[in-house]
């Protein structure tokens, strides 16, 4: 029997885009002969998924788990939102949102983990799934939350089955106060966080270069208005407070009631709980990241109603 070697392992993944194992399997069965190798991928249906590869994927479905402490999400893209229906898609994203959390978020280390009962790594299993769905499978983007003492709360928008939807959304909470009264805490601000899109938790969090842009950009519409500089900065400094309450969490309006700030209803529940609570951290992932949806200017009425 020819010795089955990585070199030739590699190259047969190269010319036909099929997974590693899947690749040493067909060595295997021709002996080593790379051209029947890709004759033995051709008749599984497994060559084929490197055709797929180039087609555009913005369906599919965010898994989020969450347990105790730590959580994480996933996004796995399809080219169409009936493979988000499928069972054996359904199972996948469940199960690479669990390793996620073994895995820390980090999507490398995540494709590079091995999937349970296959005998395939997660970057092989969604190459077998090209090939068995027909479709351009993408495993996109992966994120971890873990606080050391309090709760990491999870929310998902647009659910299809539990864990699994449209937009997911973690939100860790620090505190050594009651587990279940944070963990309802976190629910709601999770559902606020999916309608608001903020990008910080708190205004020491927003990073100087987007603040010198957007201080840039105010300062010049204030000088169109032809008042002088000392108005003009003036005039900056307003509508700074205006952008702060636009992306930090803290300064939003809470979705909940429509008129606290966030940050006065964590200190409220922190007076509640008699310990102090900090938000650690979020994490928001909408399906198709960047491709606008039909709905979303209602999106923050319609979370509204579902907190009820």
């Amino acid at each position: 029997m020819a010795e089955i070697t990585p070199l030739l392992v590699k190259e047969l993944r190269q010319t036909t885009g099929a997974g590693m194992m899947d690749c040493k399997k067909a060595l295997i069965e021709a002996d080593g002969d790379i051209e029947a190798a890709v004759d033995w991928l051709r008749k599984k249906g497994l060559a084929a998924a490197a055709k797929k590869a180039g087609r555009v994927a913005s369906e599919g479905l965010v898994g989020v788990v969450a347990e105790g402490a730590s959580g994480a999400l996933v996004e796995v893209n399809s080219e169409t939102d009936f493979v988000a229906r499928n069972e054996t898609f359904q199972a996948f994203v469940a199960t690479a949102a669990k390793l996620a959390l073994d895995t820390g978020g980090d999507v490398a280390a995540l494709a590079a983990a091995d999937y349970p009962g296959t005998g395939r790594n997660v970057a092989d299993e969604v190459t077998h799934l090209v090939s068995t769905i027909g479709e351009n499978i993408q495993l996109r983007h992966a994120a971890a939350l873990s606080v050391e003492n309090g709760v990491v709360a999870a929310y998902m928008h647009g659910q299809t089955v539990p864990g699994l939807g449209k937009i997911g959304v973690l939100v860790a909470l620090e505190s050594t106060g009651d587990t279940a009264v944070l963990a309802g805490l976190g629910k709601q601000l999770a559902m606020h966080v999916a309608a608001t899109q903020p990008q910080f938790v708190a205004v020491d969090d927003v990073d100087q270069a987007s603040l010198e842009r957007e201080r840039e950009v105010l300062a010049e519409q204030a000088r169109a208005s032809g008042k002088p500089e000392e108005i003009v900065a003036k005039m900056v400094e307003g509508r700074l407070r205006k952008y702060y309450e636009d992306v930090v969490l803290a300064e939003q309006t809470w979705v909940i009631d429509g008129e606290s700030k966030v940050g006065k209803v964590v200190e409220a529940a922190a007076k509640d709980l008699g310990a102090p609570v900090r938000i650690a951290g979020f994490v928001r992932f909408a399906l198709g990241e960047g491709v606008e949806k039909a709905g979303e200017d209602d999106f923050a009425e319609e979370v509204r109603k579902l907190a009820g």
